[in-house]
């Protein structure tokens, strides 16, 4: 910064390079409007208030003048998106800078996969502060390409690769003083440290909080959400594209706005489609003012709160010494964004970029040997009549599902998959490592009629899932993503419906947002097809192999809930699984 020329721009005594004027100043320190202009010097706000002049003056009148949004909590490869295209799109919705962690690719490809992300966000519209996989694997029970310990983490730091340490999804590592997971945090210490508390309260969120982990995106009740803030944790709201928990814990700010301060709006998980044609953080702003909120109140959400919990002192406000980050809306409350400025500079005009593309990166390349798909006798699920099993259960718009237990349906004496019931076949197969592995089970709440769904993204590992009302259609799923290395699927039989690859990882396409948009469409379509009404079923089952969030999920290891303990066996009754076994019981 040249201080001297700042100085003079502030007091008026040069021009500023760029005035913004005539518009109502969105003030996020005392939540009030300003009649004010905003004068730009280089890449920062030299000065707010009336009277400024510049070499170019734009007038704003009618429009309302807000800092850049903040996105605190997102992972870009649930859009399937390069880290390029997803700042494109993003930044066409007022977004100038996010947090996202890369655990989706660090699991699929170690740390090249971090450092691509790295690379590629260099030059985006929007600034990405990359914060560093804490959990690679998320658990024991799930198989990533390779396991990132505590000298990967400080490496990344060392590299310039990630700013803070992302989500530390191991609260069973936390509270219980693993070493490793110990080992990591103190190769954090003095950054911020993002944390991952599904339903922890009381003492075990006390025990939790001595980590320096103090923030969560994963409250899903009022309760939960208030004892974390009251223990001095930033409470992430997350409103994603399949998790949906701002309308619960909305209350929390609209019956006390004070405690916007340490709430902010995320996203977590978003697709192509709902960014592009729902938003971002502008539809985050939308949505907490229909519940409530008041907007300046909202905004601050999206820009200040989170640029304090980072540190980042240099954004979000509209300030004198603040990058120039800003956005202009018609009003908060509908949030239109007509321009945005990153850096002082126009990128963004009533929906279209400014500049062409950003221009890409090399993906990483993957050395893990190529899977074939497992034949029909792989999924034979031996059982005696009278067997009860688990069954994962989804719950629309939650990451979180059920640990149900039902009676199997038996036919020639295994359980099998029963579409009448809603039970269909939910199999893992492992292919970051190339073993091959497959864990069998079943999942209810997808409402398949026939045929099967596949993905390889499945958090966190993200190896081959797929879930189906018939074993050949789940076999025809798996040997498709075998054939591309990775996408979504759509099958009926031995017939592929439909279909998207993601080859950067398994995770994401280069080819940019419509083609992933349109593809995907056609997927979900043929999935509509096969009788699943989910609005994101591939999000959906995204996280059916989650094994850190409540309550049952299916990894390459088989069944594992870490509230009764990890891996379990298929069969509820201890009997059946010994009888399988060949043991005596």
């Amino acid at each position: 910064m040249q201080r001297g020329e700042f100085l003079a721009v502030a007091r008026g005594d040069r021009l500023a390079d760029l005035v913004l004027r005539g518009a109502r100043v969105a003030n996020v320190f005392t939540l009030e409007y300003e009649e004010a202009d905003a004068a730009i010097y280089r890449d920062r706000i030299a000065g707010v208030g009336k009277g400024y002049e510049g070499l170019a003056e734009e007038d704003l009148s009618g429009l309302t003048l807000t800092p850049g949004f903040i996105d605190g909590h997102c992972h870009i490869e649930s859009t399937m998106l390069t880290p390029a295209a997803f700042a494109e799109l993003a930044v066409l919705r007022g977004t100038t800078s996010a947090a996202p962690d890369p655990h989706e690719i660090a699991n699929t490809c170690g740390m090249a996969g971090v450092e691509y992300m790295q690379r590629e966000g260099l030059g985006c519209p929007a600034d990405l502060f990359y914060t560093a996989p804490s959990c690679v694997p998320a658990s024991a029970f799930e198989t990533p390409f390779e396991e990132l310990d505590a000298s990967a983490v400080a490496e990344m730091f060392a590299r310039g690769w990630c700013d803070s340490l992302g989500e530390v999804m191991n609260y069973p590592g936390v509270t219980g003083s693993d070493p490793e997971v110990w080992a990591k945090l103190l190769a954090s210490e003095g950054r911020v440290k993002s944390g991952h508390a599904p339903g922890l309260t009381g003492r075990e969120l006390c025990a939790y909080l001595l980590s320096g982990c103090d923030s969560d995106h994963e409250s899903f009740t009022l309760e939960e959400g208030l004892d974390k803030l009251r223990r001095g944790m930033m409470l992430m709201i997350r409103e994603g594209a399949t998790e949906h928990n701002l309308a619960e814990l909305a209350p929390l700010v609209r019956e006390n706005e004070a405690r916007s301060s340490r709430c902010m709006l995320v996203s977590d998980d978003l697709t192509a489609r709902y960014l592009r044609d729902k938003g971002h953080m502008d539809e985050k702003i939308r949505l907490a003012i229909k519940e409530g909120i008041s907007p300046l109140v909202a905004l601050r959400m999206v820009t200040l709160t989170p640029a304090d919990y980072f540190g980042w002192k240099d954004r979000g406000a509209v300030a004198p010494g603040r990058i120039a980050d800003l956005v202009a809306v018609n009003s908060l409350e509908e949030c239109r964004v007509q321009k945005v400025w990153k850096r002082g500079r126009l990128v963004a005009f009533e929906g279209r970029l400014v500049d062409g593309p950003v221009l890409r990166v090399s993906p990483p390349s993957v050395s893990a040997a190529k899977v074939a798909a497992p034949d029909a006798e792989a999924f034979r699920l031996p059982a005696p009549s009278g067997a009860r099993i688990r069954v994962v259960g989804v719950r629309p718009g939650q990451v979180v599902t059920d640990h149900l237990v039902m009676d199997a349906t038996i036919r020639d004496g295994a359980a099998v998959a029963d579409p009448s019931r809603d039970l269909c076949y939910l199999a893992v197969l492992e292919k970051n490592r190339g073993t091959g592995r497959l864990a069998v089970g079943f999942v209810r709440g997808l409402g398949l009629k026939e045929g099967a769904l596949g993905s390889s993204v499945a958090h966190d590992a993200h190896n081959f899932v797929a879930a189906g009302a018939d074993i050949p259609s789940v076999i025809t799923v798996f040997k498709h993503l075998a054939d591309r290395g990775g996408g979504v699927v759509a099958a009926r039989g031995d017939d592929t419906l439909a279909s998207l690859d993601l080859p950067v990882g398994g995770l994401m396409s280069p080819l940019g947002a419509d083609h992933v948009i349109e593809g995907l469409e056609r997927t979900e379509a043929a999935a509509r097809e096969l009788g699943c009404p989910l609005d994101h079923p591939f999000m959906t089952m995204s996280f059916l192999s989650l094994s850190v969030i409540p309550e049952l999920k299916l990894t390459d290891q088989g069944y594992v809930d870490l509230g009764r303990g990890g891996l379990l066996s298929l069969f509820a009754d201890q009997i059946y699984f010994n009888l399988i076994q060949g043991e005596e019981t």
